[in-house]
């Protein structure tokens, strides 16, 4: 059945600005996924920020050119579903390939993270990374390590100055006694 021109236009419109909006977008090809498949990996992207969508590779293509995104144009060869990340794209990738893993016709092609291109590889190691809150978690121990490390040091001559009249008192007390 064949799409009105503004039709077309509506999904081009609707395609630019969803990719203006992501911080990456992931391609795959679902050939053989059945209707059901896609509407669960759907499911399963909603509550990480993100959406899936099978998408027309020429429609694409000119979305891609719209939004002035580069790299994406080998990859789109037979049929293509696009899913943008919203959000952070660890959990995104890391979601997609483990769809892949579970056994479906599912294959990741490549993508786009920023303005900078990813082969199916670079989303696998995207996936085993830490989750964002992880990696700032690991930044902010990073920074606190040397400041405990001066607070211990400015405080250990205390300490000894402490010890040390401590131990002149004792040994006074019982003279006095």
């Amino acid at each position: 059945m064949a799409i009105s021109q503004d039709k077309k236009q509506q999904l081009l419109a609707d395609y630019v600005e969803k990719l203006s909006r992501s911080q990456a977008v992931i391609l795959a090809n679902y050939q053989g996924l059945s209707v059901a498949r896609i509407s669960e990996l759907r499911k399963r992207l909603r509550p990480v920020g993100s959406g899936c969508q099978v998408i027309k590779n020429t429609l694409l293509r000119l979305a891609l050119q719209e939004a002035k995104l580069t790299g994406l144009d080998d990859l789109l060869e037979g049929p293509t579903a696009i899913s943008y990340c919203y959000q952070d794209a660890q959990p995104v990738a890391q979601m997609l390939v483990e769809f892949t893993r579970e056994g479906s016709p599912f294959a990741l092609k490549g993508g786009l993270l920023g303005r900078r291109p990813l082969t199916a590889d670079d989303i696998s190691r995207l996936a085993n990374l830490p989750s964002r809150e992880v990696l700032l978690a690991q930044v902010l121990a990073g920074f606190q390590a040397p400041m405990r490390g001066l607070v211990r040091v400015l405080n250990g001559p205390m300490r000894g100055l402490i010890t040390v009249l401590k131990a002149r008192a004792d040994q006074m007390a019982p003279a006095e006694g």
